[in-house]
C-alpha cells in the first residue's frame, strides 16, 4: 500500500512538473510575442516619424525653392500663346490719373507691390538697380496696393523716399489695378511686350537674375 501511494505521488509530481514546464513555456513565448510587436510597432513609428519628417524636410526644401523656381518658370512662358494686357487706371503722387495703355509702344515691367510686404521690400533694391541701368528701352510701373486703410499714399511714398528709390511709383487708389490682373498676392511682376502683349508674369520675390530674363523676353534684340 505504501509503495502504491509513493508511486502516485511521484505521478503527481511529473504531471505537476510537465505542466508546469508547458505553461511556462506558454507564458514566456507570449511575453515575447508581446515584446517583439512592441518594438516592431516603435520600429515602425520610429520609421514612419522618420520618414514623415524627412518628407517634411523636403517638403519645406520645396517650398522655400519653389517661390525661384516657379517664377523662372514663368519668366520662361512661351510667347505663342500671348493675350493683350488689359488696361487699368491708376494715379500719381499728385493724383494725375494714368492708364496702362499710354505706355504702349514700349516694353512695360508691371509690378504689384506694398511697403508692408516683406517680399517686396525684398526686390526693390534690384528692381531700382535694374531701372537705372534699363530704364531707357523699358517702362517700369510699380504699381502700389494702396487700399487707404493698410497702405496710403502718403505711407507708400515716405517709404520709397526714405529708400532713396528712383522708381517710378503710381497709386492704384480705386484698386483698378488689382482687380483687372487679379492680384491677391504680392509682389506680382508682368512682362509685356512694346505691342501691349502680356509676354510673361512672375508671383513672389524674384531676383535680378530673373528680372532681366523677364526683360530679354519683351525687349526686341
Amino acid at each position: 500500500m505504501k509503495k502504491n501511494t509513493t508511486w502516485i505521488l511521484a505521478l503527481l509530481l511529473l504531471v505537476v512538473l510537465v505542466g508546469g514546464g508547458t505553461l511556462y513555456r506558454k507564458f514566456a513565448a507570449g511575453q515575447s510575442g508581446s515584446q517583439l510587436q512592441a518594438e516592431s510597432k516603435k520600429a515602425e513609428s520610429s520609421t514612419e516619424s522618420s520618414a514623415e519628417s524627412r518628407a517634411a524636410e523636403g517638403q519645406d526644401s520645396i517650398t522655400a525653392k519653389a517661390g525661384t523656381e516657379q517664377t523662372t518658370a514663368a519668366a520662361e512662358e512661351s510667347s505663342e500663346a500671348l493675350s493683350e494686357a488689359p488696361d487699368f487706371t491708376v494715379q500719381d503722387a499728385d493724383g494725375t490719373a494714368h492708364k496702362l495703355s499710354e505706355y504702349k509702344g514700349k516694353p512695360v515691367v508691371l509690378n504689384f507691390w506694398a511697403s508692408w510686404c516683406g517680399p517686396c521690400r525684398m526686390e526693390m533694391p534690384e528692381f531700382d538697380e535694374v531701372y537705372k541701368a534699363r530704364g531707357e528701352e523699358v517702362h517700369f510701373l510699380m504699381v502700389n496696393m494702396t487700399d487707404g486703410n493698410r497702405e496710403t499714399v502718403k505711407t507708400a511714398s515716405e517709404f520709397v523716399s526714405k529708400q532713396g528709390y528712383s522708381l517710378p511709383i503710381l497709386y492704384d487708389t480705386a484698386q483698378d489695378a488689382a482687380q483687372t490682373y487679379g492680384v491677391f498676392s504680392i509682389p506680382c511682376t508682368y512682362f509685356i511686350d512694346a505691342d501691349g502683349m502680356l509676354t510673361a508674369q512672375a508671383r513672389g520675390a524674384i531676383n535680378k537674375e530673373t528680372l532681366e530674363r523677364g526683360i530679354d523676353m519683351i525687349v526686341k534684340q
